[in-house]
């Protein structure tokens, strides 16, 4: 079948409803999948005028649920990995661990390096922050640091997991967005993952030495002695199944009935272990319960993207749109712009990495590579969300660190210094491109 034109106004009708019903569903508090219900619903109405069965539509749609399985698998797994880590006892050790290690007068980098090891662990931004930031602000209470500078350190180190880990279900949603492997992926952020490691270590380094430096030696005392090796298991088995390519939900699964085991040899009961895992801890997050409406959003978002793909609605105008591009460095700035104007109206990280990944990926697949474009995305739209302050996630991360997104957001640096590296690297590499292949002539 030939695929019809759609006018633009369609196209601005179908993005109206599509974006209006996600930002109603944000502030009204309802779920997200209900507000982005209108827009799947213009949108199959918009295919069935172009003669599209309905049988054709559903198909179509399936197509596109059947593409993010893997990613709906992995969430459901991380809804479980907090609540069994927390029964085994494993969240609190690493929390006495990383506490009786972090030295006040190098506090703030230290909260950073944490906040990193625990995401780069854990996946998740929310689970780092619930696991760390309450003790760790309360100690930079005690010491009489700026509560604004600590949380603004936690949450930089708590989205490196989050846009970084490979236990990370967005960053296992980009490379699933633009169809490459986790490996790949990971290794086209690597140089500016490394630029803005660098940075942010400076930055918190130099802000104690200003003002962590008279700071007194009150940190909690670790004994060694008391710690169990045998409650880092659940961790160690993740970590153990990536070293050795071990598919990744194969990895979160053993994990997880390793610390349900651990929990059920400390006393706790068979159904207590079950009901938090299906409800969550409080205070720590995870649980079924709390994960399912995001399970049916990325349903209908696959469901929507697959139609939309299919019938080829945005792609004409952005093509058209990227005809005028020239450089790399033109193309970075549209992706930036797109993605940061979908992450301001989507408030939320999902929706802008399907939209943009995909849209984008036939003009980057053929120009510069898909490993480029989960560069370039990675490095801004995965961020753009913990910047916007009516953002489900920002708010969030603010509800938990107890402080509005202005008064730590100037200091969480590694969110808003990535889309600059993204910029100053898509400039550099056709000069450097340029410059080899002059050396090699």
């Amino acid at each position: 079948m030939e695929f019809s034109n759609f006018s633009i106004y369609q196209v601005l009708l179908l993005l109206l409803i599509t974006l209006s019903g996600v930002v109603c569903s944000v502030v009204l508090g309802f779920p997200l999948v209900i507000g982005f219900s209108p827009g799947l619903f213009v949108l199959g109405w918009l295919a069935f005028t172009k003669g599209f069965s309905l049988k054709d539509i559903a198909f179509i749609s399936l197509q596109g649920v059947n593409q993010a399985k893997i990613v709906l698998l992995i969430l459901t797994l991380v809804s479980f990995l907090l609540p069994s880590w927390y029964l085994a006892g494993t969240i609190n050790q690493m929390v006495d661990i990383a506490l009786g290690l972090i030295a006040p007068k190098h506090f703030f980098v230290l909260s950073f390096l944490t906040a990193m090891f625990f995401s780069m662990l854990l996946g998740t931004t929310i689970g780092t922050l619930s696991s760390i930031a309450v003790p760790i602000l309360g100690t930079a209470a005690v010491l009489g640091l700026p509560i604004q500078i600590a949380a603004g350190a936690l949450v930089a180190g708590a989205f490196v997991g989050d846009r970084t880990s490979p236990f990370s279900s967005s960053h296992q949603l980009l490379a699933h967005t633009v169809e490459i492997t986790v490996k790949k992926q990971g290794k086209a952020m690597l140089i500016s993952t490394l630029t803005a490691l660098f940075i942010c270590i400076c930055f918190y380094a130099g802000l104690d030495l200003f003002i962590s430096k008279d700071a007194a030696e009150v940190g909690r005392h670790l004994e060694w002695t008391q710690l169990s090796p045998i409650k880092l298991l659940p961790p160690m088995i993740l970590i153990l199944f990536v070293v050795l390519r071990i598919r990744i939900v194969y990895a979160f699964l053993s994990s997880i009935l390793s610390a349900a085991v651990l929990a059920f040899i400390e006393g706790t009961p068979i159904l207590p272990i079950v009901n938090d895992l299906w409800k969550g801890i409080d205070g720590v997050g995870g649980g079924f319960i709390h994960m399912y409406e995001l399970l049916l959003f990325l349903v209908a978002a696959g469901a929507y993207n697959g139609l939309l793909e299919k019938l080829y609605i945005i792609q004409p105008y952005l093509e058209k749109w990227l005809k005028s591009s020239k450089s790399l460095k033109g193309d970075t700035f549209k992706v930036l712009m797109a993605g940061g104007i979908i992450s301001l109206i989507a408030a939320n990280q999902t929706l802008p990495i399907i939209l943009t990944g995909r849209s984008f990926l036939p003009h980057w697949s053929l120009r510069y590579g898909k490993e480029e474009l989960a560069r370039v995305l990675g490095d801004s739209v995965m961020l753009f969300p913990g910047m916007v302050p009516w953002s489900v996630l920002t708010i969030m991360c603010s509800t938990i660190v107890g402080i509005p997104i202005s008064g730590y957001l100037p200091y969480a640096l590694f969110l808003w210094i990535l889309p600059f590296i993204c910029l100053v690297y898509s400039t550099m590499i056709p000069l450097l491109k340029k410059k080899k292949s002059r050396l090699v002539a």
